[in-house]
């Protein structure tokens, strides 16, 4: 689901919403309240649902693990992670030897 898609559908949920608690006869802090706790509800599913997305299309693709995968691996205190050596990464930089 494409933002704009999300950010309509959350608009019309909360006025719904909004609204359903108005004809309850609800005093209008119970409605704003009611209002706020909807939008965070979606916004909290809206989140999971793109990282549940992002991390379901990264095991179906196979990729490698990336800095921020292996940065939690770390944390984690994980021993299987490995740190590539990326030929030529020093390129460019100034050489000092142990005479200097």
């Amino acid at each position: 689901m494409s933002l704009p898609k999300f950010v309509v559908g959350m608009i019309f949920v909360v006025a719904t919403v909004a609204v359903w608690s108005y004809l309850e006869t609800a005093m209008i802090g119970i409605v704003l309240l009611r209002m706020v706790s909807c939008a965070i509800m979606l916004q909290i599913g809206y989140f999971l649902i793109i990282f549940a997305m992002v991390v379901m299309s990264r095991r179906q693709s196979g990729q490698e693990a990336t800095a921020p995968d292996r940065v939690t691996a770390m944390l984690a205190g994980s021993d299987s992670v490995s740190t590539p050596i990326i030929a030529g990464s020093l390129r460019g930089c100034p050489q000092t030897s142990a005479e200097d």
